[in-house]
């Protein structure tokens, strides 16, 4: 999990072409932002994810002047999401907007998603609230979202698209990736018939038996993250062989060797 300036510049990007690989679309369907200390990372208006470098990422104060920021181009136009979502989650380090075809549809019809399936406590709660409709871009939009969002995870923007947040980036992505196939199931279902609801008390229970058997969000992220770095770990390994046995062959020879004559 990158936290330094750098390292969070670098997992946007490498982010961004995860969204656009899932099929979750790309800008300026969505927008993508990170916390760093006081400070927000935010994807910058209208750029294309494949051609994101770096440099181009915006950076906003969480405290001080509303709206200020760095950066050779300027935030997303939804930056007003992501800063008052920042500034109201301290919990909050990654979010992602985007635009996937069964969440934006069901947006679109304005319909929340209810505990129709197991997957609903992955998002914070029994129910993925839609906002209100606001015009896109505005500081009320901003303000429905958070309401919409209250403490959870994932919220449905009408007539617009969705987002999710989480603790890191890599969280909130994961959530993106299981709201659009909660979307396409409830969909699917609502095609076939009136779908059964789970009740609150069974959500909190399932949220609790996925963190016991490493099922939640977190525990997802983190077996990856072991994984790889269990294969890293081998081949530095290998790596400071090679350099070690490298030194020895071309190192001088010892003192008192007898050295070939000068031709």
């Amino acid at each position: 999990m990158a936290t330094t300036d750098k390292g969070l510049r670098e997992s946007i990007i490498t982010h961004a072409a995860r969204i656009a690989a899932a099929g979750l679309g790309g800008a300026p369907d969505g927008d993508i932002s990170a916390r760093i200390d006081d400070s927000l990372l935010i994807t910058p208006s209208g750029a294309d994810y494949s051609r994101l470098r770096p440099a181009t990422i915006a950076l906003m104060p969480l405290t001080g002047e509303y709206g200020a920021w760095a950066g050779p181009m300027k935030p997303s136009g939804e930056w007003r999401i992501h800063l008052d979502i920042a500034r109201a989650r301290p919990d909050v380090g990654g979010i992602v907007r985007f635009q996937s075809p069964y969440a934006t549809a069901l947006a679109m019809a304005r319909k929340p998603i209810p505990a129709a399936h197991s997957m609903i406590a992955l998002f914070g709660g029994p129910l993925v609230r839609c906002a209100k409709y606001a015009p896109a871009g505005t500081k009320e939009l901003a303000g429905l979202t958070l309401e919409a969002l209250d403490q959870g995870h994932a919220v449905l923007l009408s007539n617009y698209g969705a987002l999710t947040t989480g603790a890191t980036l890599e969280a909130a992505l994961v959530r993106a990736q299981e709201l659009e196939t909660l979307a396409r199931l409830y969909a699917i279902a609502l095609s076939v018939g009136r779908p059964a609801i789970l009740s609150d008390e069974e959500v909190g229970r399932i949220a609790e038996r996925m963190k016991s058997n490493g099922a939640d969000v977190e525990a997802r992220i983190a077996l990856p993250i072991k994984a790889r770095a269990k294969a890293k770990a081998p081949a530095k390994m290998k790596r400071i062989a090679r350099k070690r046995r490298s030194k020895k062959k071309t190192s001088p020879r010892k003192a008192g060797a007898v050295k070939a004559p000068v031709a």
